[in-house]
């Protein structure tokens, strides 16, 4: 077990350097100059190369990525570019916000789809199973930049039960987590189902019904424990992209969280805080990821003796 949390945790490190790398030097490909920005057409040609040469832009890329490096093994996030504040002071007052959205549309997630997918299995080609599916179907299909809008005009502008957007409103939470969370029950109910009934086949469900089990019984105390493993693996992989559907989301609904804060970081082109954006987000993507590589080599021992 020790090896394979070594060998994980390399791997993980390897893939932080790499995104950070790859968002260092795509930033700086993207049009449009930060200086520019934030001091107009008009500004003088001396005062842009005097803000420009004060903020280390003027360096060769090369070394504003070993200062960036330097920075990040000293805990140092830098300042932003436009508020001059410390990125790790933004990043602590929208972090807690994606945290929240990400945990309730986790939570819905799951109460939408472990019964969904169960009764999909149970009901196997029948109206539940049609009913399941097609919401699975439809959830997969329907993207966040659209569902999110329509969710707006429906419960906000015509019923009027929601509010619009923000999250001081009271039940501002609803819209976006049901945005985020509908989306990951459809693909979770998928998975418990296939799992579910790949698991009903086996010859111990028919031991313990011929035993004189309820199906109740048979499902959550036999089936369900041993159909986790693929449902625990995909739902580690989905919440990265349920962090990365966060990004859409929050500006749909003008949520104060880090993908919100990326999408504006970008438009003004504040470098430092668009890196410690994608940085946090890959390294809770990385981790998630590298959790539930752990959570399933416990749960299955032939994982940790391969």
């Amino acid at each position: 077990m020790g090896n394979l949390l070594l060998a994980r945790l390399l791997s993980a490190a390897l893939v932080v350097v790499g995104v950070v790398c790859l968002v260092f030097f795509l930033i700086h490909l993207v049009p449009g100059d930060p200086v520019e920005v934030m001091l107009g057409e008009s500004a003088r040609p001396a005062d842009r190369e005097a803000l420009r040469a004060a903020l280390g832009l003027n360096q060769p890329l090369a070394t504003q990525l070993m200062h960036y490096f330097s920075g990040l093994l000293r805990l140092d996030l830098g300042e932003s570019l436009h508020s001059q504040r410390p990125i790790v002071d933004i990043l602590a007052e929208r972090l807690p916000a994606t945290i929240e959205l990400a945990t309730l549309s986790l939570l819905l997630a799951v109460a939408i789809a472990l019964p969904l997918g169960v009764l999909a299995a149970l009901h196997k080609d029948r109206g539940w199973d049609v009913g399941a599916m097609s919401f699975s179907l439809l959830g997969v299909s329907i993207p966040n930049f659209w569902m999110g809008p329509l969710l707006i005009l429906v419960f906000s502008l015509w019923l009027g039960w929601t509010p619009v957007s923000g999250r001081d409103a009271s039940g501002g939470f609803i819209l976006p987590t049901i945005t985020l969370g509908t989306a990951l029950a459809a693909i979770l109910a998928r998975m418990v189902r296939s799992s579910l009934l790949e698991v009903l086949t086996e010859d111990y469900i028919r031991t313990a019904r011929a035993k004189g089990l309820s199906m109740h019984a048979v499902v959550w105390r036999h089936a369900l424990p041993n159909a986790w493993l693929p449902v625990v693996t995909m739902l580690g992989l989905q919440l990265g992209a349920l962090l990365g559907g966060a990004v859409i989301t929050e500006t749909v609904f003008s949520w104060p969280g880090i993908g919100s804060l990326l999408v504006e970081s970008i438009q003004k082109r504040d470098y430092p805080v668009v890196q410690a954006c994608v940085l946090v987000i890959s390294l809770i993507y990385v981790l998630v990821n590298t959790l539930t590589d752990l959570v399933y080599a416990w749960v299955d021992p032939r994982i940790r003796l391969g």
